[in-house]
């Protein structure tokens, strides 16, 4: 496909924030982990080491389409010498003092407090986080692993670490607070950690990440390779000891049916349509309000929300709260700016992940509409913050669309991307078979003026978490997480369930999760 590019015009007279270009931030990585990253590739680290092998492909940012960092794949066979080499950590890992492990990981969150903003740097280029997200993504990791930190000694009682290192196959979206701190938790624990690079981005970030850790004497192995190659190392391979995936269902499905098959613990993040109901409600400044915050990081998360339920009755007062908020949203390069020394620009998001994953939802809408969608709201890239001539192939405005037709994908699946798709109910029956449509999910949120009407209705919405009028996320520290239905395979986590998900409890203990045997809410 051909790049989209956008003319230099005199009324455009953004430049590139200073100090942040893709060389400035590569440049910084060599100087900091100078083990990790050689030349213009990173390395994989596996036996505890830094290995220059696996075949680099190329790579580029979805913010402007430039070359940056790829990850080095590896074939099936250095896979499965990584899991050994990991198995033989974990051996010795297990055994270290609470203490001791406590140290190291609090010496990592230390080091990369330390280079934050260049890993947040990093997210800004590889998967097109804006700024001010790209930090929060980062913090939260950091702020969640001292969490567990201070408190893990009453969550280690009586357990002990699993008989194989935890393997770590998760998406591209979050890779500090979803991937980072996991793997952080699971050593504390007194696990060996694997980990898969994201194939669509966030290699570099890891890499610094896992370089500052290795520092500390942690055991971490960071590879990377398509995740067909690899499925049999770091999914069926007896040497690991839990499998924790973060990703789509097609995927999800496969690995739950490996480890189901091999009787492996496992932890399954899977995508659903996470949904918000509107029922006998009045409060319609609060969803104004909202509105904007729920196309963060271009609805490119798993909690996000893609779809509202709403009231035929109330759809004209709906439309009036909506409208103008989805209207005020921000789209552009996330380094652009009318001065170099400028703050970072504000922006509510950014690009998708790549300009083919782009060009795909343009064709859902399309054909969506084609089928009997109702547009009522498409904005403009002319609309949008970029640099004169830059690549925005990669970039969606913000759409929303009435009533998707059941044989198009928007009607029943995660879009992950900035496209809101309404659906007019009449009856309390087809709003909860609406909000219902994907069999299962992570969140949903009804808005009702009723407390009776919320208790009564909330119980009967297929997802792990409703809220009341607000919406609802993953959590940091205490707060627990998991999935309904086909969201979900394996143990529940945040909190305490996390530490018990990578750690043998007594014998016979069942954890709280969605099992194919059993299913147990905390």
């Amino acid at each position: 496909m051909a790049p989209t590019l956008i003319p230099s015009t005199g009324s455009q007279s953004l430049t590139l924030k200073a100090g942040t270009a893709w060389a400035d931030a590569w440049r910084r990585c060599l100087a900091v982990a100078p083990e990790a990253f050689q030349d213009d590739r990173v390395l994989n680290l596996w036996n505890a080491t830094w290995q220059a092998d696996g075949h680099v492909l190329p790579a580029t940012t979805p913010v402007d389409g430039t070359p940056i960092a790829a990850p080095p794949r590896l074939d099936g066979d250095a896979a499965h010498q990584a899991v050994r080499a990991s198995l033989d950590q974990h051996r010795a890992w297990r055994h270290v003092p609470l203490d001791e492990r406590r140290a190291r990981v609090a010496a990592t969150l230390d080091a990369l407090t330390e280079h934050r903003e260049l890993l947040a740097l990093l997210l800004v280029w590889e998967i097109g986080k804006p700024w001010r997200l790209a930090q929060a993504d980062v913090d939260r990791a950091i702020d969640g692993v001292r969490w567990y930190v201070d408190g893990i000694e009453p969550m280690l009682t009586g357990r002990t670490p699993l008989d194989g290192p935890v393997s770590n196959v998760a998406s591209w979206n979050y890779p500090m607070s979803v991937l980072v701190h996991a793997m952080l938790v699971q050593a504390l624990a007194g696990n060996a950690v694997i980990a898969k690079t994201p194939t669509d981005g966030g290699v570099a970030c890891l890499t610094l990440a896992c370089a500052l850790a290795a520092r500390e004497g942690l055991p971490v192995t960071l590879v990377s390779g398509s995740g067909r190659e690899l499925s049999q190392a770091l999914v069926r391979a007896p040497e690991i000891g839990c499998v924790s995936f973060v990703g789509g269902r097609d995927t999800g499905a496969a690995v739950a049916t490996a480890v189901a098959d091999l009787g492996k613990r496992h932890i399954l993040e899977q995508e659903g349509l996470n949904t918000w109901g509107i029922w006998n409600y009045s409060d319609w400044d609060t969803l104004t309000a909202v509105v904007p915050k729920l196309f963060d990081y271009g609805k490119q998360r798993c909690t996000a929300y893609p779809r509202f339920v709403v009231q035929r009755a109330l759809f004209d007062e709906f439309l009036a709260a909506y409208l103008p908020a989805v209207r005020t949203l921000k789209v552009g390069h996330p380094l652009a700016v009318e001065k170099p020394d400028d703050p970072y620009p504000a922006l509510d998001f950014g690009p998708l992940i790549n300009a083919a994953k782009a060009k795909d939802l343009n064709d859902q809408v399309a054909e969506a509409v084609d089928r009997g969608a109702v547009p009522l709201h498409r904005a403009s890239l002319d609309d949008a913050r970029f640099l004169p001539g830059q690549d925005t192939s990669a970039y969606v405005q913000p759409v929303t669309l009435l009533n998707p037709p059941p044989s198009s994908p928007l009607h029943h699946a995660e879009p992950f991307g900035p496209v809101d798709t309404i659906v007019l109910v009449d009856t309390e029956a087809e709003l909860l078979a609406a909000m219902n449509a994907s069999n299962g999910a992570l969140v949903a949120t009804l808005s009702t003026d009723d407390r009776t009407t919320y208790e009564r209705l909330a119980p009967q919405i297929r997802a792990f978490k409703t809220g009341h009028g607000k919406p609802r996320s993953r959590g940091d520290r205490e707060e627990l997480f998991g999935g309904f239905g086909a969201s979900w395979r394996g143990a529940f986590v945040g909190g305490e369930l996390l530490v018990r998900a990578v750690t043998h409890g007594p014998v016979g203990e069942r954890l709280p999760g969605n099992f194919p045997e059993y299913h147990l809410m905390p």
